[in-house]
Order: C-alpha cells, then structure tokens, then sequence
C-alpha cells in the first residue's frame, strides 16, 4: 500500500478514547510497511484530547484528519455532541506539537449554509494551520438525517476550491 487511512467510530468508552488503538495501528504499519503513508482520522476524544492527541502524533502519521463536518451555525442540528471550537483545537494542537505533520478537515455541503459561511470555516482552518481541506455534497442516509437542503453543482466546488487555494490550503 502506499497510502492507508485509519478511521475508528467514537470510543467514549474507553479511557483513552481509543488513541492507544490508533498508535498500536500506526506503530505496526511503520514496522511492516514503512514506505506507505499513514493518515489517521479520528474523533474529538471528547474530555480526553490532550493526552490522545499527545499519544497519537507521537506516533508520527504523515496526516491526521479530523473533520468539522459543517459551519458552526448549523452544530446544533447536524453534530450535537459535538464542538466546532473544539474540533478546530485539535488539529491546531497536532500542529504545535508537530508542525512536519499535514493536518486536514473536511465538510460537508449541501445541508443548508451560505457561501460565506464555508468561507469562514476556511478561514477558521487555515488560522488553526490546516493543510488539507476536503468538501463533498452531503446526502441524506436515512430519513431520520437531515435533508438534503441544495446540490452544489461541479462549478460552484471549482469555485469554492480557487477560494480555498488562494487562502493557502496545500490540497483541496
């Protein structure tokens, strides 16, 4: 493999959050693979970041990912259990405790924010040092998810990726 990302579900569960499973899962790849990149994407680790995040760039993945998801308007509704200042803080710690780290977010459009809104949240990602900036078109997996509010057309991503270059994301 040249390039793995390692993903997990939340793990409020255990007292690490389930950092130790991340670290245990890049330390083997480093072992048996160590040309391929290693991407993390992980939760907030909700009261357990600091040490978490400490364990984990330890480690030392090429990329750690952790995703914002929507603008913070929209928080309430779409990521209830979730902080947008707080996501925003982790990836901004990543950084200082290792800047040779590319760190990434994405979001997701489509649920209702305004242009200037997502402008925002890449100003916001870029003040916390982000490298890399995902965004897809959300779509709604059941009914009980919100609803699909508009479909960005491929121009307006084109467009929304220009803004985001010039803002100096390195991959968008």
């Amino acid at each position: 493999l040249e390039h793995i990302v390692i993903t997990s579900v939340d793990r409020d569960d255990l007292p690490d959050g389930g950092a130790g499973q991340f670290v245990k899962v890049i330390e083997e790849l480093r072992r048996t693979t160590p040309q391929t990149t290693i991407e993390i994407l992980t939760p907030d680790f909700r009261g357990k970041m600091q040490a978490a995040v400490e364990a984990i760039v330890a480690a030392g993945p090429d990329v750690y990912n952790h995703n914002l998801e929507t603008v913070p308007r929209l928080y309430p509704t779409i990521r209830p259990g979730a902080r947008y200042y707080a996501s925003l803080r982790l990836l901004e710690t990543v950084k200082r405790l290792d800047p040779t780290i590319f760190t990434k977010s994405g979001v997701m459009v489509g649920l209702g924010e305004e242009r200037m809104e997502i402008h925002q949240v890449m100003d916001d990602m870029r003040s916390a040092d982000i490298d890399f900036l995902t965004m897809g078109q959300y779509l709604q997996p059941t009914r009980k998810h919100a609803e699909v509010k508009s479909f960005v057309t491929p121009d307006e991503f084109k467009a929304f990726e220009r803004t985001a270059l010039s803002k100096g994301f390195l991959i968008v």
